[in-house]
């Protein structure tokens, strides 16, 4: 953008502020909006910050030293338009990959066929030599318990229930199998199974395995076994081998390791509110990703957005009414360890958040918010509608926020998640194509400027839920 552009719009923004007391409030409000969008789509720096987050830096895994890289170099960038910077601390568990997975199918004729898998995130290693065993199919945890430990000991349990292809919304797919993941290996251990082999959790048919977090649970060490995650493709080949031969083997190999839990930070910032000071709104994502990829939309992209936020209002010259704080956490993948370390210094220090917006499902188009919020609320959030309809925006719905803002509930915070489309996040969630030439530029750069439409107008009317003291 040149310069005389910019003096112009900073003036028309003047103007509008200045006006908001005789004109219209809708008026202020587009015109308003209407900068914010146009900043973003001429000068934003998120695309150029993702790019070193993603291929300077890299996978972020939560303790590993390109987490702690990530944390210096957005402290070191946020410092530059915000008030205040601070590293929170925060105990993070660390588990390391190790060398490649490697597996295969043997059929009985001792010929095999190589197979995509990975580990998941927390998993045991397998013996140094790799197991080979028999596999048994299920598509549920509960047929699993009906099939018993007769017919699951000593065998590999393979998980193949897919995501429905007829959901439309595509989390509701994912939140219909990532049990088999995320509690499959604590389950199969409990009937004597020496692993579990979990169809990724992926809409399409490719050969990335997808990794995730998994959980023992309450098991005993002894019950503990390996979890891997088998592409789609594999999925299917597998499948269909089984129906031929039940008494296939599979050979699986990994080298993962459990460490004890490291130091890490959350990573804030703020623009001191002028008027409230003490009330709160916070924009953030999740600053640790997966190591398979570079987690440039899982969630390279909702970081990058969030600080854009702040770093639009302050260069437009918009002078909070509210403090406005950008937050990113840390272990959102494995553990949530961040967030819950915010919420309880929150509470400590009796801070006032009235707003909490996460970004946390990819870089693309944006459609809308989901909004946990009062029946009462939310009729004030679906009378700004209109000021979104020109950037075709239109999904304000009530439903969850993000996993990483979710502790600041029970103070009675409103919270919300940016939407955009998600039919092709669960081609790239947890994989190693989670790479920075997966994002395309001008949908990020929408996504920061529909995010920081949405907390101008929270900090403009300061609308909240009622306090749970």
């Amino acid at each position: 953008m040149n310069k005389i552009y910019t003096i112009g719009l900073l003036v028309l923004i003047g103007s509008a502020f200045a006006k908001a007391q005789t004109l219209p409030t809708s008026k202020a409000d587009s015109l308003m909006l209407r900068s914010i969008y146009d900043f973003n789509l001429t000068e934003s720096k998120s695309y150029e910050w993702l790019d070193y987050l993603s291929n300077t830096i890299g996978g972020r895994l939560s303790g590993s030293l390109q987490a702690e890289r990530a944390v210096t170099y957005t402290e070191k960038e946020i410092k530059k338009f915000t008030d205040r910077t601070e590293l929170q601390s925060v105990l993070v568990p660390k588990w390391t990959r190790g060398t490649p997975e490697f597996a295969y199918i043997q059929l009985n004729d001792l010929s095999t066929i190589n197979v995509n898998v990975c580990a998941l995130g927390g998993s045991i290693p397998t013996r140094e030599a790799g197991i080979k065993a028999p596999v048994i199919e299920v598509t549920s945890l509960q047929e699993l318990s009906e099939l018993g430990r007769e017919q699951i000991e000593g065998k590999i349990v393979f998980y193949n229930r897919p995501m429905d292809p007829k959901k439309i919304q595509t989390f509701e797919a994912y939140g219909g199998c990532v049990d088999q993941r995320y509690s499959g290996a604590e389950e199969a251990g409990k009937y004597g199974a020496v692993a579990v082999i979990v169809r990724s959790m992926n809409l399409r048919l490719d050969d990335y395995p997808h990794t995730g977090a998994m959980s023992y649970g309450d098991s005993d060490v002894e019950d503990y076994i390996p979890a891997a995650a088998i592409s789609t493709n594999d999925a299917e080949k597998l499948h269909t081998y089984l129906a031929i031969d039940k008494n296939l083997q599979f050979y699986l190999k990994q080298d993962c390791t459990v460490w004890g839990d490291v130091e890490s930070h959350n990573v804030i910032g703020e623009i001191k509110g002028s008027t409230y000071p003490n009330e709160v709104i916070i924009v953030g994502g999740h600053l640790d990703s997966w190591d398979l990829g570079d987690g440039s939309h899982d969630d390279g992209a909702g970081v990058v957005q969030s600080m854009q936020v702040l770093h639009t209002l302050k260069t437009l010259g918009y002078k909070p009414l509210r403090t406005i704080r950008v937050v990113l956490f840390m272990n959102e993948e494995n553990g949530l360890k961040g967030a819950r370390e915010y919420a309880k210094q929150a509470t400590l220090k009796k801070e006032h958040h009235i707003f909490a917006l996460e970004s946390d499902s990819g870089g693309f188009t944006p459609r809308g918010f989901s909004f946990d919020t009062s029946d009462d609320q939310m009729k004030v959030v679906e009378s700004w509608k209109p000021l979104f309809k020109p950037y075709l925006i239109h999904y304000f719905e009530q439903g969850g926020s993000g996993a990483d803002i979710g502790p600041l509930k029970a103070s009675g915070t409103t919270l919300a998640g940016l939407r955009p489309d998600s039919q092709r996040y669960f081609d790239f969630h947890h994989a190693a194509n989670d790479t920075f030439d997966a994002v395309n530029k001008r949908e990020l750069e929408l996504g920061a400027a529909t995010m920081t439409s949405l907390i101008y107008l929270f900090d403009q009317y300061g609308i909240v839920n009622k306090r749970m003291d």
